[in-house]
């Protein structure tokens, strides 16, 4: 049988950009538009790669991907997530030890549940059987495997889609095993929130560094990762799990939190405590948030008249962060703190993904309460 091309020449991607050039109305929450902007933002940022194309940027971006063409049944992003594959031989990053490098698996096990051909998830299994049974090779340092939050999205659900896949529990109780790790590492329950990493947690204290404040650091998109990540484990795990309220309840949790300290322009900032002094919406953050608050409304986690407002005002400010070629501007560059340098320009490809998994989630949100 001859194998499928699913390679898309970039002529064709800037061919199907230039047809994507405008929406069919300026209203953000249409549902025609926010179909529309989503691939358009795929293509522009699939014809703009930034970076190796397994990577964990990318894992979150092609997830994004996955989730547009789901919603959109849009047929060259499908090719695109194809070509993805292909193109590494549907090999996970360098390091089996690292949850950054098994992020990519999220879209393989995605792909592969489609499909089923082996050679789709052999390398996933290998890789995260190895990630499970093997320390972390830190030399002379005792470490957990998932010592910065980041990590609570990309190493989760891969795990857990594994599981659920195969039907093993083994993955989904390493995954239990791992996260509560990190998150009795790094989890501020005072706070709502997730410290970055093992750098903030100083002589048993959670997060004692301080912004100009005096507020303690909270990173934006630290804690996008970190509710983004919760989102894609709750669509997994099944409704009986005996881990699943954990799981539910600190969602619960960080959402309350995370909306009380939303802008008023609907978008967060880099850091979420200290708003002044990062003046001007984060886009990676603030489209994890909508994301998950989204996803939570459809689930009927969060209550619709307390979120349907705030999520559709964050979409629209999202949505307008989109320039005319596709392009979603004010992207923290790749970092661990909160930073400043980024404008209009700035764009990651982590951050579309983001913009994508959100709009997946608005575009099923009833019009009205």
């Amino acid at each position: 049988m001859t194998k499928k091309n699913y390679l898309i020449p970039l002529a064709s991607l800037l061919a199907s950009l230039l047809a994507l050039q405008s929406c069919t109305s300026a209203d953000p929450l249409d549902q025609r538009n926010i179909g529309s902007i989503m691939e358009k933002v795929a293509i522009w940022q699939l014809a703009h790669p930034r970076h190796t194309a397994n990577d964990w940027t990318n894992g979150a971006f092609y997830a994004g991907v996955y989730a547009a063409a789901e919603t959109t049944k849009s047929g060259r992003l499908r090719d695109a997530l194809f070509a993805l594959g292909d193109s590494v031989k549907w090999r996970p990053y360098r390091r089996w030890y690292h949850a950054d490098d098994i992020a990519i698996c999220q879209t393989f096990i995605d792909l592969y549940r489609t499909e089923k051909r082996p050679e789709m998830i052999r390398a996933t299994i290998d890789t995260i059987d190895k990630h499970l049974a093997l320390p972390y090779p830190v030399k002379d340092v005792e470490v957990i495997k998932w010592w910065w939050c980041d990590a609570l999205f990309m190493g989760p659900a891969a795990l857990v889609k594994l599981g659920v896949t195969l039907g093993d529990d083994r993955y989904l109780k390493g995954n239990d095993t791992l996260f509560r790790e990190c998150y009795d590492l790094l989890y501020d329950k005072e706070e709502r929130l997730f410290a970055r990493d093992l750098n903030y947690v100083i002589k048993g204290d959670v997060n004692d560094r301080r912004e100009a404040n005096g507020k303690k650091i909270f990173w934006s998109r630290g804690n996008g990762w970190v509710m983004g990540g919760l989102t894609r484990i709750l669509k997994e795990l099944p409704a009986d799990y005996p881990a699943r309220p954990f799981y539910e309840q600190l969602f619960k949790d960080m959402a309350a939190r995370v909306l009380s300290i939303r802008q008023s322009d609907g978008l967060w900032r880099a850091s979420l405590l200290d708003p002044d002094s990062y003046p001007g919406g984060e886009t990676s953050g603030s489209s994890f948030f909508c994301y998950a608050l989204a996803w939570g409304i459809n689930a009927g986690l969060l209550d619709k008249a307390t979120y349907l407002p705030a999520v559709q005002t964050t979409w629209a400010a999202l949505y307008n962060c989109v320039n005319a070629e596709g392009r979603l501007g004010w992207a923290q560059p790749v970092g661990a703190d909160p930073r400043k340098n980024f404008n209009a320009d700035s764009y990651e490809n982590y951050a579309s993904g983001a913009f994508l998994l959100a709009g997946s989630e608005v575009m099923k949100l009833p019009a009205k309460l």
